[in-house]
């Protein structure tokens, strides 16, 4: 792998501490080389347990951060509207709807701002963690979104050809774990539950594609592990 120096590019990272945003750090540090910064954002999600897990995974990569503080007042998502609730499901129906944990244009307002960074910084990149899972439900990380997105940015901006960045898109979840394993991904301090627990839930959408995805990886959630852990020496 090619190992960052002080001359390599830069690179802005979009990190919220899930499995996905995680491996895409350690992926552009690791294997592409890039000196990064990681953009964080706190839209007063109902999941803000994973506001520690990003800066702590920023942390141990070493990477210095931004936390961009911003809200969603109007609601609509049942992860900014506590009238709405997260939903549970038994298990993954594979539909293609729109899910009701979809936040509202929120990648356009996150890349929006990555853009700003990366044209400050100096930045050739952004990387994001869309995949192939995240982009059947939400149009916003589909790969035409991004193509188009990128395009648009660069033609309003003084600094041109940043471009945007998904590693993961050809992905599925069990993939992506296997690829972090290889990087040395610390998933013990990711999160992904969409409730803000101290546990996760282990029924929300999340929880459940991340438990799929460790399975079909093979490899067991250290995270569960961990708490498994601290439950039985209380």
């Amino acid at each position: 792998m090619k190992k960052s120096t002080g001359s390599s590019p830069k690179a802005v990272v979009l990190l919220s501490g899930g499995i996905d945003s995680s491996v895409t750090l350690y992926l552009a540090i690791r294997q592409y080389g890039y000196r990064c910064v990681a953009l964080i954002f706190d839209y007063n999600q109902r999941h803000r347990r994973e506001l520690i897990s990003a800066k702590k995974i920023a942390k141990l990569s070493k990477v210095p951060y931004y936390v961009m503080k911003i809200s969603f007042p109007w609601g609509g998502s049942a992860l900014t509207d506590e009238r709405i609730k997260v939903p549970h499901k038994k298990k993954l129906s594979g539909s293609h709807q729109i899910p009701i944990t979809y936040v509202s244009a929120r990648n356009i307002i996150f890349l929006s701002f990555a853009f700003s960074l990366a044209e400050v910084a100096g930045a050739d990149k952004i990387f994001i963690g869309a995949h192939t899972e995240d982009y059947s439900g939400y149009p916003d990380c589909r790969p035409e979104f991004l193509r188009s997105f990128q395009k648009s940015c660069n033609l309003g901006m003084k600094r041109k050809n940043i471009e945007v960045v998904a590693p993961l898109i050809g992905l599925n979840k069990a993939e992506i774990i296997k690829k972090g394993g290889e990087l040395g991904v610390p998933f013990e301090y990711t999160w992904s539950c969409y409730q803000g627990g101290e546990r996760p839930c282990l029924h929300c959408d999340s929880c459940l594609y991340r438990q799929r995805g460790f399975k079909e990886a093979g490899r067991e959630d250290p995270l569960l592990l961990k708490k498994d852990r601290g439950a039985r020496g209380k």
